[in-house]
Parts: structure tokens; sequence; C-alpha cells
């Protein structure tokens, strides 16, 4: 397994200060799965909203989708803390493009994040490639949050 460290020089003193850490990085077939499942500590997302009509495209199938994608540190979708910033979908290609942005530049679980975004979009029929682009402007903040996740949030004892 590829590893990337961050944080301190492995060659620097140690100061009472913690020295590298090796977070594992997405490397084709890697199977994030199982460590999802750890980090959300068998807490279940909860279901979707419930849409009036049906999706009328690719784009809005997926980004329906997407509600059933974890932020892998609170107990809500990736769409409800306001991560996916858009979604285009090509039908006669398969494809489909997710925009996304993080709560930091140097959040520790866009590897997971985007994984799993794959993985779930893969798993609808006639999706057979997806494209991530990250953007950081506008930067990220609590604003972004949908009134759904805010409640979602609070249940859990998140203010917000």
């Amino acid at each position: 397994m590829k590893t990337a460290a961050r944080g301190m020089n492995a060659d620097a003193p140690a100061r009472g200060v913690a020295g590298p850490r090796s977070l594992p990085r997405y490397e084709a077939g890697m199977d994030f799965g199982a460590v999802l499942r750890e980090t959300r500590g068998g807490r279940e997302l909860p279901p979707p909203p419930a849409f009036a009509e049906p999706a009328a495209d690719l784009a809005e199938r997926a980004r329906r989708a997407l509600y059933e994608v974890a932020d892998p540190e609170f107990p809500i979708s990736i769409v409800d803390l306001g991560l996916v910033r858009g979604v285009e979908g090509d039908e006669e290609a398969g494809s489909v493009t997710v925009h996304l942005t993080f709560t930091a530049t140097a959040c520790p679980c866009m590897d997971f994040i985007e994984w799993d975004v794959r993985q779930r979009l893969l798993e609808m029929d006639g999706v057979r490639q997806v494209e991530i682009v990250t953007g950081w402007d506008p930067p990220w903040t609590t604003a972004a949050i949908s009134a759904r996740g805010r409640r979602l949030l609070r249940s859990v004892g998140v203010v917000t």
C-alpha cells in the first residue's frame, strides 16, 4: 500500500510533538469500504430525503445517489454537508462528473470520500465512468450545510 507522510519531517528530533503520520492513499483497486464502515462506528446514515418527482436525468439520479455517501466524521451525507457543488451526467457516454469541495484543504477524509462517491455512482445502471473535480473557491463554510443536515447534526449533539 502506498502511503504519504503528513506532518513533521521524519528526520526532525522529537520534542514532545508527534512525528509524521502515514495515512493510506487511494490506490486503484484499494477497498476503503471496511475502513469507512469502521469510522462510522456502526452508525447508519439517515435515509435520503423523499422526493416528490422522479429524477429527470442522469445528473439528478447521481445527485440523489450521493445522499447515500456519508461524511466519515459526521453521520450525514456529503450532499447535506454541502460538499457536493454540482453534478453533470452524460447518458450516452455513461459518465458522471461530480464537483466536490471539502471542509479543509488538508481534510484527511478526501480519499475516502472520493472512493465512496465513485463506488456508489458506479453501482448505478448505465454509469461506466466517474470524474471528480475538486474546487476550493469559494471555501466551504458551515453555511453550506443544508437545513436537513443541520437538523441531523443537532439530533446527534453537533451544534451548527
